[in-house]
């Protein structure tokens, strides 16, 4: 046991994660962005928040950067670039060129029929890996949001040999250790087809860029119930594998927390690389290594369109920044109940939907009403004349009809005494906690 102790040490040891830099940045939907006080403007203050989740997981090494929002000088941004890495302790990690933002992006970039746009995009990309070689960093991710919305509008055929011209370009600017990502994605922007769909024809075209192209796996980017892991496998299988962006998804690409909808999924996914590892060696799985990123990816350029407030809500310094957000969170973990309405104060007919008791808690907490409940609050059992003075009062303060009031008065005394006479009776008040536990099982 010790020696397998030792190993998963080790392992975690050796695991590390990507942060994005767009992850600390004001975040919103397709409708609108949404300010935050605590929220990173500026690249050093991106640098800022990744210093500190490095210095309190140990785990987040490097920063993914944009480049159109994060060093949009290009290669002459480098420097500014290498005095923020030194001064938080986070490297700078996969680059990022932006190949959807632009006006002339609209009918595609690597796929656009005007031969301009083709080469304007192919230049960019071609002078983000410029950028990558000066700030040493290995990797050059490529999500593209070309397609088309309307049968007949585009020509699949060509605009996928445009793909790969315009591919095998970029990889020719490559340094010797550097390396290509392909992501993919079903839809969204383009509606009716998207040039890189699924892992498949990212494969093709990562192959016929060269062999120090690899796919991205983005978790996000897949259709409803599509089983990632066996993607995974295969594309292990085929050494193809270069990286993911781990997000979760109830829906489409929603950008979610890791973990917050199929935690699961994670294991499945590391269960099907450790097994490859396993069977084949590290060396196998991972010939370059993987790079893993999480929550998000690259390709909303909402996450990051600049507005004249953001810059008037700038804390005068980024410690008063971070600790803000930080206060928040403290003062919730020090009381989670302290914005908490006390059921005892609550009628019967103002709580919501039905809750049931687990069998875990206590006889003298069971839930105020049955066929209600509000956000699970606990009643303690006080007698029945308290509980009928509380709801009389509540009632007098919030003015009704006489008859609600007598009527949530008689239901106050009839469930109040049932509910005092089953946690005062010892045979009752277990009978009660175990009924709860029971309707609480068959629930779930």
């Amino acid at each position: 046991m010790r020696n397998n102790d030792v190993r998963i040490v080790d392992a975690l040891q050796r695991f590390a994660v990507e942060l994005p830099s767009w992850g600390f940045a004001n975040t919103g939907t397709r409708f609108g962005k949404f300010l935050q006080p605590a929220a990173a403007v500026t690249i050093e203050e991106k640098f800022s928040d990744a210093g500190h989740v490095h210095a309190l997981t140990g785990a987040c090494p490097t920063l993914a950067l944009h480049v159109l929002w994060d060093v949009p000088d290009g290669a002459g941004g480098a420097a500014e670039i290498d005095r923020l890495s030194a001064l938080y302790g986070v490297r700078a990690g996969s680059i990022n060129p932006n190949l959807f933002q632009d006006q002339q992006y609209k009918f595609g970039s690597f796929g656009n029929p005007e031969a301009g746009v083709r080469a304007a995009a192919r230049q960019h990309v071609v002078d983000s890996i410029a950028l990558a070689r000066v700030l040493r960093c290995r990797d050059v991710s490529l999500w593209f949001a070309d397609g088309s919305n309307y049968p007949g509008t585009a020509n699949i055929r060509q605009r996928r040999a445009w793909f790969v011209e315009n591919l095998r370009a970029s990889h020719a600017a490559l340094g010797p250790d550097q390396r290509l990502l392909v992501e993919y994605k079903p839809f969204e922007p383009a509606f009716y087809h998207t040039d890189i769909a699924d892992w498949g024809m990212a494969l093709l075209l990562a192959r016929a860029a060269g062999p120090r192209a690899r796919v991205l796996v983005d978790t996000g980017h897949h259709y409803q119930s599509q089983n990632i892991e066996q993607i995974v496998a295969w594309l292990l299988s085929e050494q193809m594998l270069g990286g993911f962006h781990f997000n979760d998804r109830r829906y489409a690409d929603d950008d979610l927390t890791t973990g917050s909808i199929d935690p699961y999924q994670l294991f499945r996914i590391f269960h099907e690389i450790r097994l490859f590892e396993a069977e084949h060696g590290l060396a196998a799985a991972f010939p370059q290594d993987v790079v893993a990123g999480v929550d998000g990816d690259p390709v909303h350029p909402r996450g990051e369109r600049r507005v004249a407030a953001e810059l008037g809500e700038l804390a005068e310094h980024r410690q008063e920044r971070v600790l803000r957000g930080i206060s928040g969170i403290v003062a919730i973990a020090e009381d989670p109940e302290s914005d908490v309405e006390d059921a005892r104060l609550m009628a019967f007919d103002e709580h919501g939907e039905r809750s049931l008791v687990s069998g875990e808690v206590p006889a003298d907490e069971v839930l105020v009403g049955f066929g209600s409940g509000h956000a699970r609050q606990r009643y303690r059992a006080v007698g029945p004349l308290v509980s009928v003075a509380l709801t009389l009062v509540n009632f007098f303060v919030k003015p009704k009809c006489p008859a609600m009031i007598v009527w949530a008065s008689l239901r106050t005394v009839i469930v109040t005494v049932f509910v005092w006479v089953l946690t005062t009776h010892p045979f009752l008040a277990s009978f009660a906690v175990a009924s709860s536990a029971a309707m609480a099982a068959s629930a779930a």
